[in-house]
């Protein structure tokens, strides 16, 4: 089924509001709450065995969709769908972050992080060349994960100390053991092959207390994908992301040590809990010198993740500035020291 939410008053279209966190209406300006919202209102367009062809009922327009997605707009009238039967069953997401930046909102966001590069290009500080910047709700899998952790290692302490004419150096080693157990809550991994998934780990954290229980609503008047990465599939991704932390925690018991030789080392992480959420996020395209370049916003901190374009010549005078003060203090050294810098 594929839904379309309409106005109680007047019978437009309704998009989810990310300031008041309601259905809202542009036509009449009626809100109505999500939890409040009349079920018999939700329009309901049947389709065919989750087909990628659906007709809006607003403009009768035949429309095709990629098989991962779960809603979108009417490229012919803009009427917001929501297509129920792909976040169903084992589609259905447990959690939604909602939007609280609105579109006006990233655009200006975006435009003052782009007058911060020190090395782009003028062309590209000036953020007048947005193709588009797309509202969407990004699958990711939350992990809840363990590690048991035994650690055998040789370790030293060293003491330095003067007697008489002679200068002794005392080694003390120590044998180690840890048994540590380790949990991470809510770990983050995209679960959509669109994504760059460098992108999106640059996104976080995002503010987990305010996840909310998934329900359609949420997703209106944005594009929403489908997973297509169970949680089995990146789990190896998950425990990839928390290696370093385990390794920074062993090391922290060890601490106080001169050096630390590990024997061995035995670690098995293991998925506890694993959740299917939606995450906001705006995609932004930006064009400049004939060429595209794809940026990222966290859809609730305003986080902004991406690779601008580096201006040649900025970055020659920068350098240029550090040699020219190098050379400066060196000759002023030389001169105060009595000597010849040439």
């Amino acid at each position: 089924m594929i839904f379309q939410y309409k106005c109680p008053s007047c019978g437009n279209d309704m998009h989810f509001d990310s300031d008041s966190g309601a259905l809202s209406c542009e036509a009449c300006g009626k809100q109505e709450s999500i939890e409040n919202y009349p079920e018999e209102l939700k329009s309901a367009i049947f389709t065919e065995d989750e087909a990628n062809e659906y007709h809006c009922e607003n403009c009768g327009a035949v429309l095709i969709t990629e098989a991962e997605t779960a809603a979108t707009n009417c490229s012919f009238c803009g009427a917001g769908v929501v297509i129920a039967d792909r976040l169903s069953g084992n589609l259905a997401p447990a959690k939604v972050i909602p939007f609280t930046i609105s579109k006006e909102e990233a655009t200006q966001a975006f435009k003052k992080w782009c007058r911060k590069g020190l090395l782009t290009p003028k062309g590209f500080m000036s953020a007048d060349r947005i193709k588009s910047m797309t509202g969407m709700y990004v699958p990711f899998w939350l992990f809840d994960l363990n590690s048991k952790v035994q650690v055998n290692a040789e370790c030293t302490k060293v003491r330095t100390y003067t007697r008489g004419d002679y200068i002794y150096t005392e080694t003390k080693y120590y044998d180690a053991f840890r048994d540590i157990n380790l949990d991470y809550i809510k770990i983050p991994v995209d679960a959509s092959e669109k994504m760059n998934d460098e992108l999106m780990d640059k996104l976080e954290p995002y503010p987990y207390e305010q996840l909310k229980d998934f329900k359609t609503p949420y997703l209106v008047g944005y594009i929403a994908e489908k997973y297509n990465y169970t949680d089995d599939d990146l789990l190896p991704r998950a425990k990839d992301k928390v290696s370093e932390y385990i390794d920074s925690y062993i090391h922290s018991t060890l601490s106080g040590y001169h050096s630390v030789h590990f024997k061995n080392k035995r670690i098995n992480t293991s998925s506890v809990k694993s959740s299917y959420v939606l995450l906001p996020v705006w995609m932004i395209s930006y064009d400049f010198n004939r060429s595209e370049h794809i940026f990222a916003m966290n859809g609730q901190t305003g986080k902004v993740v991406g690779k601008p374009p580096i201006s040649t010549s900025k970055v020659a005078m920068w350098f240029g500035g550090i040699s020219t003060g190098v050379f400066i203090a060196l000759k002023c050294v030389s001169l105060m020291m009595g000597g010849g810098f040439w």
